[in-house]
């Protein structure tokens, strides 16, 4: 059970806001669809994909983050300890018919966002009522990239979304073998220094909670808990671009350092972005690199 408590606040006192699960299943499903993106990070594809005669199988939802994963939703509305089987049955099918998925997306978001899709790092969240610690133990033991998240109803108008456990699968690579790639692909161009600087920010953000994970993008890399929180830009030769998703309005910022990249293209997500050329501005971006992480 969620040890959430929410109160509201009155010159007497507080009130607690008694929690609640959802009367079906479906009412859960079609809240987290219609804002799927705002809730999870998530674009919203299709309901109810059925997955053939052959399989025999329909999908509650599927999705693309913002990382170009594929990403499929399974819900329950209390505690069911079939749902990380039943989900992973279908990312498996999902894995076989990639041809079929990216025919989805170019349909309903074009054939830009169908060339971008990115297969090492299909994505599994179940949304539950509750799950059990049997349940956090297995989505540990397999090598797919699961979140377990519970929700609870409060009141007429509150809803929330907790994160149970979260575990990054896809491909692996050891910190010694990653940073020798980096280091040969970046050395002719950049430098040793910014490589190093990069490493660094890699362990800060990583660094922030057990639950962080860690996606390879083609232009960036993302760091997430269920959305992304920071993505960290190749090195340049004499800085370090990272993106943090931290209004920029609520930040004193300072020229060279911090810069408002709203409405501005930029690999990766985020409106605010730090420019790294030190290690001592690396110190100096830790509390915008906690309020990030905080604020998903």
């Amino acid at each position: 059970m969620s040890g959430l408590k929410l109160f509201h606040t009155t010159k007497g006192g507080v009130i607690e806001v008694a929690p609640r699960l959802a009367e079906a299943e479906a009412d859960v499903q079609g809240l987290v669809e219609a804002h799927m993106e705002t809730l999870l990070g998530v674009r919203f594809l299709a309901s109810e994909y059925g997955t053939g005669s052959v399989h025999g199988g329909r999908i509650d939802s599927l999705g693309l983050d913002e990382n170009g994963s594929p990403v499929i939703v399974e819900y329950k509305r209390g505690v069911d300890v079939g749902v990380i089987n039943q989900g992973l049955f279908y990312l498996s099918w999902l894995m076989d018919h990639r041809a079929e998925f990216e025919h989805l997306v170019r349909d309903r978001l074009g054939s830009t966002s169908a060339a971008q899709v990115l297969w090492s790092g299909p994505r599994l969240i179940c949304v539950a009522g509750d799950f059990t610690r049997y349940d956090a133990h297995a989505v540990r033991e397999h090598r797919r990239s699961i979140d377990l998240v519970r929700y609870r109803f409060f009141g007429s108008d509150l809803f929330s979304l907790e994160t149970v456990a979260s575990v990054n699968g896809g491909m692996r690579v050891t910190r010694r073998a990653r940073r020798k790639a980096v280091a040969r692909a970046a050395s002719v161009v950049q430098g040793a220094s910014m490589v190093e600087l990069a490493d660094t920010v890699d362990e800060a953000l990583l660094g922030l909670g057990d639950g962080v994970k860690r996606v390879e993008n083609k232009q960036y890399r993302a760091y997430q808990r269920l959305r992304n929180f920071a993505c960290l830009c190749p090195p340049q030769c004499h800085k370090v671009l990272v993106y943090l998703r931290v209004d920029p309005k609520e930040v004193d910022l300072v020229p060279g350092f911090t810069r408002n990249v709203t409405g501005l293209g930029h690999h990766g997500t985020g409106d605010l972005e730090v420019q790294l050329r030190t290690q001592r501005d690396v110190e100096r971006a830790q509390d915008l690199f906690r309020a990030s992480y905080a604020a998903e």
